[in-house]
């Protein structure tokens, strides 16, 4: 049976199509699953794409994370369905305290863009299964409201509870404390991360990283992660 993954489009989303598009080239359904819904459409997981949902009004993610849809989003979370948070759907995971802490304004206070170096944390999660631990990737990275925080305390615990995915390596381009581009939840089903893996899904068409010998297709990984854990799972 063909693993099916929604990708939730929000007023303001910009991403959700290329996230269709990185599903579809991992090998699964992409379905389009709108905002104002209280559906999923019986899919296996699902994306909350990047992008600017309704404008970044009061906090970036804050009033996506109340959307209609959120609330079966929540509920297939604690159920273990994978669902992956990129950017602004980063955002909404915090907001909707399905991930610790919160993202603010870039320290440096600019909109930034670049092919970001990133060493995964954590590949025992139903998106970074495909991934070694310690390994380096790079991932297209575009955000004005990146940086991530949270208390020493909360920090200390993320840390202690091995709940880091992945880490900025060599510039930290928006001040997040400890270097942090993406967490994931105690299970391993829900992952959030400020760079764009839907970016580098396609040779010729990612981050230029010959001089790394890769393909610039890091991002494809976390898609084909997911099915595979799906595929897993169901067998």
């Amino acid at each position: 049976m063909t693993t099916r993954i929604g990708v939730i489009t929000f007023p303001g989303s910009l991403d959700d199509a290329d996230a269709r598009r990185a599903v579809s080239l991992a090998g699964a359904e992409p379905v389009a699953l709108w905002h104002a819904d209280h559906d999923l459409q019986g899919v296996d997981a699902i994306v909350l794409p990047g992008g600017f949902s309704y404008g970044d009004y009061l906090r970036a993610g804050a009033i996506a994370a109340h959307s209609p849809i959120m609330t079966e989003v929540k509920d297939a979370a604690a159920s273990g369905m994978p669902v992956l948070g990129i950017c602004n759907g980063f955002q909404m995971l915090v907001e909707a305290h399905l991930l610790p802490g919160g993202l603010i304004r870039n320290a440096h206070q600019q909109f930034i863009r670049r092919d970001q170096r990133l060493r995964v944390e954590s590949a025992d999660t139903a998106w970074t299964n495909g991934f070694a631990d310690g390994q380096e990737i790079v991932i297209p990275l575009k955000n004005g409201d990146g940086g991530y925080i949270a208390d020493d305390d909360t920090l200390d615990r993320i840390e202690g509870e091995g709940l880091v995915a992945f880490r900025y390596l060599g510039v930290n381009p928006n001040g997040s404390l400890r270097d942090i581009a993406g967490l994931r939840n105690e299970r391993g089903n829900v992952v959030g991360l400020m760079p764009h893996p839907e970016h580098a899904v396609e040779p010729g068409f990612g981050p230029d990283t010959r001089a790394a010998m890769r393909s610039g297709t890091d991002g494809r990984v976390f898609f084909e992660s997911a099915v595979a854990a799906l595929v897993g799972a169901a067998a």
